[in-house]
């Protein structure tokens, strides 16, 4: 990743609408949920993980995925990756998977630290400018994506939502039903760091 400006932004009720607008995010929106007839096929990609072995999407047909950017420094993101462990803990033999893109400008070398201390549990690659590209341009961190069993992308989140929402999600996804209506952007109380030239 070249060397942005990050900008920390607080979404509340009454200035959401302009600090999007001031940011350059106006024109990025988050995925609203699509019956399973709408949903596009999520972008392949291959990357290494930190034990040096291929991860390629693709073979994760069959399972739900849930695919998260993120980086070390990303406050939002360190309060998600604990609840990641545990749904990765959870849901390990229902055919659900989790996979980390880390979009970190000194890749493994705070990487490999930060999944020792925190015992990340699920697979950790470093993303690139191409994989970014694919997935629509990475402007925001967290981002994630939540992949159906046929490889189709059936919700995105872009900033922080919470817990109960992921795991409301991910079971219904594990069962076949369609997810709940997706909210806004940044709704109030949602926090993302944004990218900015």
């Amino acid at each position: 990743m070249s060397t942005i400006r990050l900008l920390a932004i607080a979404s509340l009720a009454f200035v959401g609408a302009a600090t999007l607008s001031t940011t350059g995010c106006s024109n990025t929106s988050a995925a609203a949920v699509k019956p399973e007839k709408d949903r596009k096929v999520a972008p392949d990609f291959t990357l290494k993980d930190a034990n040096g072995n291929l991860v390629k999407l693709s073979d994760y047909r069959g399972k739900v995925v849930l695919l998260n950017f993120w980086a070390t420094w990303c406050g939002p993101c360190k309060i998600e990756i604990p609840w990641f462990i545990d749904f990765q803990q959870q849901y390990r033999d229902r055919d659900f998977a989790i996979l980390g893109v880390s979009f970190d400008d000194d890749g493994w070398k705070s990487v490999k630290p930060y999944i020792e201390q925190k015992k990340i549990n699920y697979r950790v690659m470093i993303g690139t400018e191409e994989l970014s590209t694919l997935y629509g341009g990475i402007d925001s961190l967290p981002t994630t994506f939540l992949i159906d069993r046929t490889g189709r992308v059936a919700k995105m989140h872009m900033g922080l939502v919470g817990k109960d929402e992921y795991q409301s999600e991910i079971q219904d996804l594990l069962n076949g039903k369609q997810p709940a209506k997706a909210g806004s952007l940044l709704s109030p109380g949602r926090f993302a760091f944004i990218r900015a030239e």
